[in-house]
């Protein structure tokens, strides 16, 4: 006997496996793509972190350390570490801020932009392995969708530190 109620239409759409889980799908999901990404991003200072910290000094240019460390949700001990091994690796460098003298930004060296360029690509093989079942349609579908969720999530409980939610990740 079936019913006819749009709930049960849409329990029966959904099905009752633990595939239409949206706590398991999103987990599965994440392990994987954290999986490939670690991958991508092996070799790099800080991993992650240190692909954030590069990335954005390319994209938005100098910055001071602690503003980047605070964007980045990076304690600014922990980044100055990270600054440490990204500059020995000669990705990025410590510059004086002319308008503060105590200040350093942070600036991406020309081995640090090829470098970005390489992690890019291989983060987009990254991206295109866990997605691989999508066409390119329902990858931006996908991602505006997501997107839109993660804006909303992130207002209703803000990310403060970057480094508590990967600990919390890792001990998953």
């Amino acid at each position: 006997m079936t019913s006819s109620t749009p709930e049960a239409g849409t329990r029966a759409a959904r099905g009752t496996s633990v595939e239409a889980d949206l706590g398991w799908a999103l987990g599965v999901v994440f392990r994987r793509y954290a999986k490939t990404a670690a991958e991508a991003l092996g070799g790099v200072p800080g991993g992650p972190r240190g692909y954030q910290v590069l990335a954005t000094s390319v994209s938005e240019g100098p910055k001071r350390q602690l503003d980047l460390a605070g964007q980045l949700g990076v304690d600014r001990t922990v980044m100055t570490y990270l600054l440490d091994d990204l500059e020995k690796a000669g990705l990025v460098q410590r510059q004086a801020d002319p308008s503060d003298r105590r200040a350093r930004l942070i600036v991406p060296t020309e081995q640090g932009r090829e470098t970005l360029c390489d992690l890019e690509r291989r983060l987009s093989a990254s991206e295109d392995a866990v997605m691989g079942s999508l066409d390119d349609g329902e990858r931006m579908i996908f991602r505006m969708l997501l997107q839109r969720i993660a804006v909303q999530a992130d207002q209703a409980d803000p990310l403060h530190n970057a480094c508590h939610l990967a600990d919390e990740a890792l001990d998953t």
